[in-house]
């Protein structure tokens, strides 16, 4: 907190008013899944995000990330989205959601502390939209230290609706505001509900990987996220109120094939894929209950396989890594694996997680000093734990 607030003073010759706090995030499996209101299974980690915020005597709106040496400004009457503001928008789309639920504000001062920046991904861009939500909503709230939940969510997705006109992920903002510390979340698209799940492994690292791939889209995933889509997976839905959220997918193959057959033969492979995903997410939220590391690191290297082979979001560079993790994680009983890895994010390529024995973590940095000679690219390896959501540090 003392870096950020000296930042700030520095910048802007004040104390902030409000000093809020959000956490990184990636997703464990179920990323693809939300148009067809399946599941996804989230952690926030400990790269946090700091956002300081004073108020202004005037109309203007500064914006100043020290990290990336970057400053920007705008003004509270002619506050638009440039593409040349980059992660300042995301602060303007939360301004733009409080005036458009009424509460207006004047002039402000944002700093932006964050030692992982928006580019790597692990969702620092979310954090941003959170915290300077709850920031803002601690102002107008006289300082409270108790987050409105249900302002900043409507905030964050009227920014991201009207303002970025991009998607509104749910799983993003719930595991940035929801997530316990030491816990896995997951998000029922359906329900708009979420659990924490404890992640009770100690002997485990969890290691983020930035494996600087260019990111490549190989196809559109709006082509997949069509209403026709949609209802015939809703088809195939099938109530079973002994797992989480009361229902799983027809696993008859005759069935499936009949209900997808009026589809082409990508479209069918990738909806296969959707519902293979979904089980992945319930058999892992299972396996984590019952604190069965083998389990829950199945689920991941089987979903990474679905998203290698049959939805084509991997790629060679991540799927080598993944192979030399699986390798590692190779024990006598098959039925007891030691580590996991899987590709993460909603886009495609580059970023990667493992979960793996401490003592194994010499030997996965050396494997990817290989990857570097290989493939020349160094990647950014994070070591991180699971983190509670976001707070407020400082009225």
């Amino acid at each position: 907190m003392r870096q950020v607030t000296e930042a700030h003073k520095s910048e802007y010759d004040c104390k902030p008013d409000a000093i809020a706090v959000c956490p990184g995030r990636f997703h464990l499996a179920g990323e693809h899944s939300w148009f067809f209101k399946d599941k996804t299974l989230s952690m926030s980690v400990d790269l946090p995000v700091f956002i300081a915020v004073s108020t202004r005597s005037d109309g203007a709106l500064k914006f100043f990330f020290p990290q990336l040496k970057e400053r920007k400004k705008s003004s509270v009457a002619a506050m638009k989205f440039r593409r040349e503001d980059k992660w300042a928008n995301a602060i303007k789309a939360i301004i733009f959601g409080f005036e458009a639920c009424g509460i207006k504000f004047g002039g402000l001062n944002f700093t932006v502390w964050s030692d992982i920046l928006p580019s790597a991904g692990f969702g620092i861009t979310t954090a941003i939209k959170i915290a300077s939500a709850v920031a803002l909503s601690s102002i107008y709230d006289g300082n409270s230290k108790k987050i409105n939940e249900d302002l900043v969510l409507r905030v964050v997705e009227i920014g991201n609706r009207q303002f970025l006109h991009c998607g509104n992920y749910i799983a993003d903002n719930y595991a940035a505001l929801f997530s316990s510390p030491n816990s896995l979340i997951l998000t029922d698209h359906a329900k708009m509900s979420f659990e924490n799940i404890p992640f009770d492994f100690p002997e485990k690292k969890i290691l983020l990987i930035d494996a600087r791939v260019p990111r490549i889209s190989v196809w559109n995933e709006d082509s997949l996220r069509q209403p026709e889509n949609a209802l015939l997976l809703g088809e195939l839905k099938q109530p079973k109120s002994s797992v989480r959220g009361g229902w799983i997918y027809e696993e008859s193959k005759t069935e499936i094939n009949e209900v997808l057959s009026v589809v082409g033969e990508d479209t069918q492979r990738r909806l296969f894929c959707i519902m293979k995903e979904h089980q992945c997410v319930l058999d892992a939220a299972a396996a984590l209950s019952k604190r069965d590391f083998g389990a829950f690191a199945r689920c991941v290297n089987e979903s990474h396989e679905l998203m290698r082979d049959l939805y084509e979001a991997s790629c060679p560079e991540i799927d080598w890594i993944n192979k030399r993790v699986c390798e590692m994680a190779l024990v006598p009983d098959v039925h007891h694996l030691s580590a996991c890895c899987r590709i993460t994010g909603k886009g495609f390529g580059r970023c990667a997680y493992t979960i793996l024995n401490s003592e194994c973590v010499d030997e996965f940095n050396k494997k990817l000093l290989e990857y570097e000679r290989i493939f020349g690219f160094k990647a950014l390896v994070y070591t991180v734990k699971p983190s509670g959501g976001a707070y407020i540090l400082k009225n």
